[in-house]
């Protein structure tokens, strides 16, 4: 342990820690921006870069970054002197002096780290003018870039880099010139971008942010010709209610339901009912597989992310993805090609996801019209002066609300094998799992592993969340080092519950943490814990599909000849 000092409190902390760090654990909270720390991952941001952090320390002539000096014994530290709060504000104004003044029509309005610590600051006026840099917006199908908004704090590089092993985003150019971008400042569309949307999660800024659908679904609304179909994703019900005041975690499906539909929403519909028809086919296809001596191990093929990931690192291993389309095409498949039937109006297709990458996926499909991620409803949803805690519980309308506990932990990493593994023993078996819980495959470890003993095979299942792991695990299969049956990989870590287009966690992880016990909360108090129990799925096979990974369910929910890529 380390003793030390910080304005006049005397404490001690474990070695190697930060003053940053060491000044949280006694309730001192030292502005920062670029500085991130997400211990559970992995990941940690202290490139000292903004210098906001900066303190006084006895026996230094400079003020020094407290994001990346560690604590020594006998170190006496003052926080908040006359010549550190100066040099502070003085930073701040050189950062506002350079940056746009558009916060009212900025993605990240609200939301800006930047625009709250100039709000703490007290500041209103600024006394110096610096030359504007102009760059032009880009926008993707999924992300939107406004480099001029770009402070330099490098947390989206480091978590490309570090998290996830793409290496999309670096620093280029100097002084007030310098920015984060693309090689050759290309678009994202024209790079390995998986679109994960992590590098939107934590930018403090409007520099980078999900494109935005919103408006395109209130002119739909609006449209009298038109029948709009939602679909909810399950991480979206345990993370929304943060950003109308409730505690991370919140369950808020019957609210959220009962809003989307005082907003114009038509019929709302459970995306976890897709969730199991996906299970349902998945299952059945690794069935298949391993009775035919088919390819093996199976990849999960539900995060668009990964797939795409996969198919630019790795075009030779496609071949081991499921073909089976992930809950949000297999709803689109359902509400196009059934449900339209059904309805004398053209039926708009739209569907609400933590994820960034879903839009991508959305833009590439048939079926599913566009994507909107969770803060894209919040700010629909204020728009229509609703606030989510007071709306009164409303239940997804039918046919397409009853799913398993399967579906519910889709959200997690995790929960997709989980789930399959579930309906798997089932189908070879012919009799439920005395113990559906696989706890091997839950929590934050990046790579876990599971066995499961169908008759007298073993069969061995592997979950790994973040893509740089998800590398690693790629090339040990493809030199032959690590031999399982199933594979599930989701390209966030922790899953769809910290995707990118889920509430901001401003680098607080236990808010994910929450989502994730929320989520499992679901699953553990559902009546139905296997998809195969879902009576309303079966009942769809036998109305309008026939059987499960048949002719008909493969024209619908399965890819055929792989996925086309925007390249």
């Amino acid at each position: 342990m380390v003793s030390l000092e910080i304005d006049g409190k005397m404490l001690e902390v474990k070695e190697g820690r930060t003053i940053l760090e060491a000044a949280k654990e006694i309730g001192i909270e030292i502005p920062h921006l670029c500085y991130m720390n997400l211990e559970e991952i992995g990941f940690k941001n202290d490139c000292s870069s903004c210098r906001i952090c900066v303190v006084e320390v006895e026996g230094q002539r400079r003020l020094i970054p407290s994001c990346s000096t560690p604590v020594a014994n006998g170190m006496k530290i003052w926080t908040n002197t006359k010549r550190v709060m100066q040099k502070r504000r003085n930073i701040v104004e050189l950062l506002l002096s350079d940056h746009p003044k558009d916060c009212l029509i900025c993605g990240k309005n609200g939301n800006c780290e930047l625009q709250k610590i100039a709000i703490s600051f007290g500041i209103r006026k600024i006394r110096f003018s610096g030359r504007e840099s102009s760059y032009e917006k880009e926008e993707s199908v999924a992300i939107t870039r406004d480099v001029t908004k770009c402070i330099m704090c490098r947390r989206c590089e480091s978590i490309c880099r570090d998290i996830q092993s793409c290496n999309i985003l670096t620093g280029v150019r100097r002084g007030f010139s310098a920015v984060v971008d693309t090689a050759f400042s290309r678009s994202l569309q024209h790079t390995r971008c998986t679109f994960c949307g992590q590098c939107v999660s934590v930018c403090p800024t409007g520099a980078i942010y999900e494109t935005d659908n919103s408006f395109q679904l209130f002119q739909d609304i609006m449209n009298e010709e038109k029948i709009v179909v939602m679909q909810v994703a399950p991480a979206v019900r345990v993370a929304i209610g943060e950003m109308f005041g409730m505690e991370a975690g919140t369950d808020v499906t019957g609210k959220l339901v009962s809003a989307l539909k005082k907003i114009g929403i038509d019929y709302v519909f459970d995306t976890n009912f897709a969730a199991d028809v996906t299970v349902m086919e998945e299952a059945t296809e690794l069935k298949y597989r391993m009775e035919h001596g088919k390819i093996l191990p199976i990849f999960t093929s539900c995060c668009p992310a990964w797939v795409r990931f996969l198919q630019q690192n790795y075009p030779e291993m496609e071949k081991y993805l499921s073909s089976t389309k992930s809950p949000q095409e297999i709803f689109g498949a359902i509400a196009k090609h059934i449900f339209q039937k059904e309805q004398e109006k053209e039926v708009v297709c739209v569907s609400l996801m933590p994820c960034v990458a879903k839009k991508y996926e959305a833009s590439i499909g048939k079926d599913v019209n566009y994507s909107v991620t969770t803060r894209e409803i919040v700010n629909l949803l204020k728009q229509f002066n609703i606030d989510l805690s007071l709306m009164p519980e409303e239940d997804f309308d039918q046919p397409f609300a009853t799913s398993s506990g399967g579906g519910d932990i889709f959200g997690r990493s995790g929960g997709v094998m989980e789930a399959t593994a579930r309906t798997l023993y089932y189908l070879l078996e012919k009799e439920d799992l005395k113990e559906v819980a696989f706890h091997n495959l839950r929590g934050f470890d990046g790579l876990k592993f599971s066995e499961v003993k169908i008759g007298e095979k073993v069969l061995r299942l592997a979950v790994v969340h973040g893509l740089r792991q998800a590398r690693e695990v790629v090339e040990a299969i493809r030199n032959g080092q690590l031999q399982i049956d199933a594979l599930e990989v989701m390209a966030c870590k922790g899953g769809c519950l910290a995707g990118g287009g889920q509430p901001y966690h401003h680098g607080d992880f236990s808010i994910i943490q929450k989502r994730t016990e929320a989520i499992q909360r679901l699953d553990d108090r559902n009546s139905i814990q296997c998809s195969h129990q879902n009576q309303d799925v079966l009942r769809m096979y036998r109305e309008k599909i026939g059987s499960i990974y048949g002719d008909e369910a493969k024209e619908l929910f399965h890819y055929e000849k792989g996925r086309k890529l925007v390249i």
